[in-house]
């Protein structure tokens, strides 16, 4: 028994190792793509609503092409270019959308979320495992195992801080990114809100 306990304890250290490198290779990607979807929005922003407010589209349709990379300007280009539809149909389109952006955003981020929820659980089993090692010592050596039981416990509780150690991050790095994705989402809105407002005034 103890030796199924030995080895289930190097697992649990192994696979919070495992979780580390992945969450850190998730959130590194995912900064790489936030930071370059909104990398000098606030310009881009603030042109964005100066063309529609003067009704300037045709310069709309083409910053889309001229800045790919900007979530702003793509939803920008995309909704000039069905801009002459009719009310209706382009709230929804760009309600399809701003959807359709928010799933590319949000890729990978349930692993965060996921590892952030259950590496303290996965902690609080290597724990479990360390304290029925200790005990299992402790029924054998008697008094005189004390130390080596006081040991193995001590190893025990490394495995709930080494969960907590990978999940506090982890979970503050998701925070961070639906925050940010919810910043986005709040843009996307207003803009899509001043296209059906210049779209009402022009028609008017």
């Amino acid at each position: 028994m103890e030796q199924y306990v030995d080895l289930g304890e190097q697992a649990i250290f192994v696979l919070m190792g495992l979780a580390s490198v992945l969450a850190l290779a998730v959130a590194i990607e995912r900064l790489i793509v936030f930071t370059r979807n909104v990398w000098g929005s606030s310009k881009v922003i603030d042109q964005i609503v100066q063309n529609l407010r003067g009704n300037e589209i045709q310069p709309l349709k083409e910053i889309g092409s001229q800045k790919p990379k900007n979530i702003y300007a793509r939803f920008a280009s995309f909704s000039a270019e069905y801009y002459d539809r009719g009310h209706e149909s382009l709230s929804e389109m760009m309600a399809g959308r701003i959807v359709t952006e928010k799933i590319d955003l949000e890729k990978r981020l349930p692993i965060l979320s996921t590892l952030g929820n259950n590496a303290p659980f996965l902690g609080l089993l290597g724990t479990v495992l360390g304290v029925i090692k200790a005990f299992n010592g402790l029924g054998t050596l008697g008094n005189s195992g004390a130390e080596v039981v006081m040991k193995s416990i001590s190893t025990a509780l490394l495995a709930t801080a080494a969960g907590l150690f990978v999940a506090i991050p982890v979970v503050m790095t998701n925070n961070y990114f639906s925050k940010k994705l919810k910043v986005i989402s709040q843009n996307l809105e207003i803009l899509s809100r001043e296209f059906l407002a210049s779209q009402a005034s022009k028609k008017s």
